[in-house]
């Protein structure tokens, strides 16, 4: 069935990804910030309670525990950018562009498809 040009079955799938991207887009924002943030307050607190205890082990054991979460809050903070430069690379091969470009659009400006 064609409507206004375009398919429904188009439209449909159009609109689709646009309403998926705005919320993938806003879950790896949120998966961004706050997971390596709440990673490192944590592993703070870890470490102020091993401190607190007055216990050399205790202390050791959640330095090395606030250095293990600090590395995988940056890491996960980078895996999200990691991933989007992959994909262009992908996405520059000829006949896939146009349709990439509009999901990475929804996507990584997914505050701006309010």
């Amino acid at each position: 069935m064609i409507y206004k040009g375009r398919s429904v079955v188009y439209d449909f799938l159009f609109r689709f990804r646009q309403v998926f991207g705005i919320h993938l887009g806003m879950f790896l924002l949120v998966f961004k910030i706050v997971i390596p943030v709440l990673l490192i307050v944590f592993g703070m607190i870890d470490l102020g309670k091993a401190v607190i205890s007055s216990d050399d082990k205790a202390v050791s054991k959640a330095a090395k525990s606030l250095l293990n979460r600090v590395i995988a809050g940056i890491c996960i903070f980078f895996v999200p950018t990691i991933v989007s430069i992959l994909f262009k690379m992908v996405g520059s091969f000829g006949e896939v562009k146009d349709q990439f470009d509009i999901c990475a659009n929804c996507i990584s400006k997914s505050y701006e498809f309010k």
